[in-house]
């Protein structure tokens, strides 16, 4: 059973990416998003999911460097993490699939500094979807720390 991963799909732009599952908390729609001045670029604000605060990214900003087009199928994964947890944004939240350990490859690009959160991609068919850790991911993100501070303050004082 070790070599089957399961993991949740979701498209960001044309691409198919996907995170563990053990990382996945829920699915939801975009909604009730506060925007809060100050925090970089791909952060659209904060909103509460199950009586929890938490910061909202968004993940076309941090691949494509431009904000997401919002539709019917635009959901948000909140994910929890060692550090925080947080909502992505994405285009569109395909499917929860289990991908065999043997169709995983690694990726020559988890050298470069700025996609260390890419783990690997598998090579499924016609199908071709790029694994993201998120913990990395969210360690990777500039102003992180802040943000932190900010969630942690911010539940405090509720």
């Amino acid at each position: 059973m070790d070599n089957i991963n399961k993991v949740v799909v979701f498209q960001v732009g044309n691409e198919e990416y996907a995170i563990p599952i053990q990382f996945v908390m829920s699915i939801e729609k975009v909604e009730g998003i506060t925007p809060i001045p100050h925090l970089p670029s791909y952060v659209n604000g904060i909103t509460k999911v199950r009586d929890e605060l938490i910061p909202v990214i968004d993940f076309e900003k941090i691949l494509y460097n431009r904000s997401y087009e919002m539709s019917e199928a635009t959901k948000m994964i909140v994910l929890q993490t060692e550090m925080l947890s947080i909502g992505v944004i994405v285009s569109e939240a395909k499917e929860i699939i289990d991908i065999p350990s043997d169709k995983l490859k690694q990726l020559g690009l988890i050298a470069y500094q700025k996609t260390t959160y890419f783990t690997g991609v598998a090579n499924l068919d016609s199908r071709v979807i790029t694994m993201i850790d998120p913990s990395i991911l969210v360690q990777s993100l500039d102003g992180i720390r802040e943000i932190q501070e900010f969630m942690k303050s911010q539940k405090e004082t509720t």
